[in-house]
């Protein structure tokens, strides 16, 4: 069986810590003996015209799209496709596996304050980690979906239109295979994983998941907006990848 993996980003990284996820995707594909592929803005190269020259439409909401019609490309050639985030950190190559479903999506747990100050946690699906095979019938399905909203909506379109909000719509009428093992890290979660938090982020992300968290969508947005800094995330990655866990 031929499976291929493939991740994404602007050149240069924007943060340096990147490198060290790339690094562990790279490292974790040649230890299961899958194809591994790193492309660049030629990923833009898969959208239609018409929403490549949008200017209304962000390069992460055209991203959501170009990555589901790479996949669909790469299925002519390969059996299984395997889409992670460059920010995506494996953890434990030994035990990080693919899901036996015919498709699957990363499983997200969410840990924020809500309006009245109380520990939450908001359990959805993501986008960072996505497996594909062929013939199945999942990623026609979503892809056209994308594609007719993107088109439909004529107007700015919301952050994550496409990704994690459309995915967890769908979830939640058609439930989707979820890849469990492929979590997804809140600033608190990360804080508390070096030693700056309470402890009781980390230990709800824990309590919420089914499996071992074997990877995990570092989210680059979290630095962006200030939640975390750099530096914070090179000593969480830095104990993640000590521990092979959290």
């Amino acid at each position: 069986m031929s499976i291929k993996v493939i991740q994404s980003h602007r050149s240069p990284l924007p943060h340096s810590w990147l490198v060290d996820c790339l690094a562990s995707v790279k490292a974790w594909s040649k230890h299961c003996g899958y194809h591994y592929e790193f492309v660049g803005d030629a990923l833009f190269g898969y959208l239609p015209e018409d929403i490549w020259l949008r200017q209304d439409i962000s390069l992460v909401i055209k991203s959501d799209l170009a990555r589901l019609k790479l996949a669909q490309s790469l299925l002519s050639q390969h059996d299984v496709v395997v889409w992670l985030d460059a920010d995506v950190l494996v953890v434990n190559v030994d035990q990080f596996v693919l899901p036996t479903a015919s498709c699957a999506v990363g499983r997200e747990n969410w840990q924020q304050l809500n309006d009245n100050g109380v520990l939450k946690n908001y359990r959805k699906v993501h986008n960072a980690a996505m497996l594909f095979t062929r013939n199945d019938s999942f990623l026609p399905f979503y892809a056209d979906t994308a594609e007719r909203l993107l088109r439909e909506n004529t107007q700015s379109v919301p952050p994550q239109f496409i990704g994690p909000k459309l995915l967890t719509a769908l979830h939640n009428v058609a439930q989707l295979p979820v890849w469990e093992s492929a979590g997804m890290l809140s600033p608190m979660a990360g804080l508390d994983i070096i030693g700056q938090g309470d402890g009781r982020a980390l230990k709800m992300l824990q309590e919420k998941h089914q499996e071992p968290i074997n990877a995990l969508n570092l989210c680059s947005s979290s630095v962006v907006r200030c939640d975390l800094s750099d530096a914070d995330m090179a000593k969480i990655i830095e104990k993640l990848l000590a521990n092979k866990g959290i």
